[in-house]
């Protein structure tokens, strides 16, 4: 069974970009637009991995990944930030919440891949 991506991305060409990469990749995407579309769906579909975007409408990706790391059903789900916001204390607060990698756009999607499945490779059993 493929393993399940939930994409959470506002801006329709990078949706379609990194869905299409993934998807050519084998992985099963599943794409959320806006803050509590992710959370929903992330506790709805327990994804393998999530791929927030921090810039989104409705509750912003901090405070989805957030909401979705302090969740017992969802809490063990890696997420990366895939993001435009580049600073150095963007990238600690990522850290310091929990993010498993920090991805700044602009970001080739085989780059993307990459990360995911260095993640996904880690958190497999044995």
């Amino acid at each position: 069974m493929a393993q399940k991506i939930l994409l959470v991305e506002d801006n329709r060409d990078n949706q379609t970009i990194y869905q299409r990469a993934l998807e050519h990749f084998g992985y099963t995407v599943i794409s959320a637009w806006d803050g509590h579309e992710a959370v929903s769906l992330a506790v709805s579909e327990l994804p393998d991995l999530i791929l927030m975007d921090i810039s989104i409408p409705g509750i912003n990706g901090w405070d989805a990944a957030r909401t979705i790391m302090d969740d017992e059903r969802t809490s063990r789900i890696p997420i990366l930030a895939l993001t435009a916001h580049a600073l150095k204390a963007d990238r600690d607060r990522g850290n310091e919440m929990g993010f498993v990698r920090y991805l700044t756009k602009p970001i080739e999607p085989r780059r993307v891949v990459q990360e995911i499945e260095e993640v996904l490779a880690r958190k497999e059993p044995g």
